[in-house]
């Protein structure tokens, strides 16, 4: 496997001639390096086929980008991992950037899963997005670009082949069809209105789309259309037209759709000004299904873009399943290595091409042409954004614009179900991976005590920054703590941070106002009094969005914890009683006081349901009821 080297040559100097120091001690061995600083912050990570020949060019004293030269000028140590082959440097060197996130490496910040569509394995199969994991049983057909592209696809889908999309409980636990099958999206398989076998060859044709082969689906559905009006069946044969109309919409919404790309991700990148932007195409099954676009930290106007993009690709496939080919817009330096890396991970070839000509080279094309637009409007709007935040400092007082505002807020219905809530914005906008939300756990707070909330969501969101970086130098600290509330929340959240031991963090309460009305906000500073500000005044409607969007969180989040709330039931605290069974004792008694009243030889009469359980159910209600 790999073996680690500890060792660290620490003379006291910088630069060039610590990293000499290290030449002795290698060898030729392939593996991965870090650079530290002085204060032992990992500024690089890098891979090397030879180890001792990668670290000799870094100790020359000339000949760097200005980039390279000031990473090796802030070089005060360095670390080693010798592997076996090249290939395991490449995965080994992804995950510690990722792991580590270095200041001089490129760095994908948007690293989520994306959806796919899962036909289940049922006798009745369901057709549904799903994200994560493949550990459903089913067959599974993506990615898609986001959420938004599933759910389009899936209500086209539905519209065509008339699958279920309903949870197997409630699948089972129908006694006549539901909207679905009225608005003509399901053909009610759950109370019999279709044969089993009727279905499975919806189910079959569905899968076949999904596989590319719509063609034959048009020609099958068109051939039983017209032998149905032959057989004077007419409203099936108008309802296999309908099919048929739905059929021909979804190809055309699906916009381009190449001919002969079966399968493969278009990956095209942009430069420009120090910033990049990669966007990305998900061809399956010869259709688009849809697009991404990423911004790498890329941290200098000097770097290639064969890093970047090797960097982004290494990076973008840690977590997921790539397709068979890669069509990159520029050359990486390690293509066959990378192709390899790639085959190893997906079990099967991963080819790497930079197609020149043909289909393939429009499609990067077009993906090259979409990165350009995409980073232009971003750069646009971080240039707005760098505005209002300077705005932000100058109406608060502060010394620079923050980089990390925080903004805190609390909900619940009379004490109940409390949450609070923390979003986060900076100079990329809101910063929804570093959202947080808090279970109030103290059962001591009388309902609707909001100071006592806020006191507990800010004691454990700063203990715990104290423990994890109390150096403040991961990025993680705010520059400003916004608070829904007037001199009163603030006073209290100050006298928090106090003694939390973090006081030097600037806190402004937003207050409704006169008439709680918006637009008249006042501002509450310790220690100042309440000011307002104009009321076209851009910062205002920033602040604004800033407090609407954390207590839109907070509120969703109380939501979503109070629906969780309404589905428990005393049965999920019996040992034993898992959602299957759980699912069949509510069908057979109607509710949980009906199975607490039970009889024992009720219990045992239930399906699934063991004479030892059934013992064990009947103990739990008239021990503890």
């Amino acid at each position: 496997m790999v073996e680690q080297s500890d060792e660290k040559l620490t003379q006291g100097k910088g630069g060039h001639e610590v990293i000499a120091g290290y030449l002795k001690t290698l060898d030729s061995s392939p593996g991965v390096y870090r650079m530290l600083d002085a204060q032992n912050r990992v500024l690089y990570v890098g891979k090397a086929r030879n180890l001792r020949a990668r670290v000799s060019n870094y100790a020359r004293p000339t000949g760097h980008s200005a980039r390279i030269q000031r990473m090796v000028r802030e070089t005060a140590s360095m670390m080693f991992l010798t592997t076996r082959t090249e290939t395991e440097a490449l995965l080994l060197e992804q995950n510690l950037i990722k792991q580590l996130k270095p200041r001089y490496n490129v760095l994908l910040r948007d690293d989520k899963s994306f959806p796919n569509i899962l036909v289940t394995d049922h006798a009745f199969p369901m057709i549904k997005k799903h994200r994560g994991a493949k550990k459903e049983k089913g067959q599974y057909y993506g990615p898609f670009a986001s959420a938004g592209a599933v759910n389009r696809a899936l209500a086209q889908l539905q519209r065509v082949f008339l699958l279920r999309n309903c949870s197997n409980a409630m699948f089972e636990s129908r006694t006549r069809p539901c909207l679905q099958y009225q608005i003509k999206r399901c053909t009610a398989p759950c109370v019999g209105k279709i044969s089993e076998a009727d279905y499975a060859e919806s189910v079959r044709d569905a899968e076949r789309y999904l596989s590319g082969r719509s063609t034959q689906i048009q020609e099958k559905l068109a051939t039983e259309m017209q032998a149905a009006s032959e057989g004077l069946e007419f409203e099936k044969a108008a309802a296999l037209r309908d099919r048929i109309q739905a059929l021909t919409q979804v190809q055309t919404a699906q916009g381009i759709n190449p001919r002969s790309t079966a399968e493969a991700d278009v990956i095209a990148l942009h430069l420009e000004n120090g910033q990049a932007c990669v966007q990305v195409f998900f061809v399956r099954a010869n259709q688009n299904w849809g697009n991404r676009d990423f911004y790498p930290r890329v941290g200098s106007s000097e770097i290639e873009a064969a890093e970047v993009l090797e960097a982004f690709v290494g990076q973008f496939y840690d977590s997921k399943e790539p397709p068979k080919q890669l069509l990159l817009s520029h050359p990486i330096e390690n293509a066959d290595l990378m192709a390899l890396a790639l085959s190893e991970r997906a079990g099967r070839k991963v080819e790497i091409l930079v197609p020149q000509r043909g289909e393939k080279a429009e499609l990067v094309s077009s993906a090259a042409r979409n990165a350009q637009q995409s980073l232009a409007r971003k750069m646009a709007e971080t240039a707005t954004q760098a505005r209002l935040l300077k705005g932000v400092a100058e109406a608060f007082g502060l010394d620079n614009p923050p980089q990390r505002i925080e903004v805190y807020d609390n909900s619940h219905i009379q004490g109940a179900h409390a949450v609070g809530a923390m979003i986060v914005a900076g100079s990329d906008g809101f910063m929804k991976n570093g959202y947080r939300k808090f279970n109030i756990r103290d059962d001591s707070l009388s309902p609707g005590d909001d100071f006592g909330m806020m006191k507990e969501v800010l004691t454990r969101r700063f203990k715990r920054l104290l423990k994890e970086d109390p150096d403040r130098q991961e990025g993680h600290w705010p520059d400003l703590l916004l608070i829904d509330g007037g001199a009163g929340q603030v006073s209290a959240v100050k006298q928090i941070m106090d003694e939390i031991g973090v006081a030097d963090i600037p806190v402004v309460g937003v207050a409704k106002g006169i008439d709680r009305d918006a637009g008249k906000e006042e501002f509450h500073r310790p220690g100042a009094r309440p000011f307002a500000l104009r009321h076209n005044d851009p910062v205002l409607y920033f602040i604004q969005r800033l407090r609407d969007e954390a207590h839109r969180f907070a509120i969703g989040t109380h939501r979503a914890k109070r629906a969780k709330a309404v589905g428990v039931t005393p049965l999920d605290d019996i040992p034993g009683v898992g959602a299957t069974r759980k699912r069949a004792l509510l069908r057979h008694f109607g509710s949980a006081k009906a199975v607490s009243r039970a009889a024992l030889s009720d219990l045992k009469a239930v399906e699934g349901v063991s004479d030892n359980l059934a013992e064990t159910i009947y103990d739990f209600f008239h021990e503890n009821g």
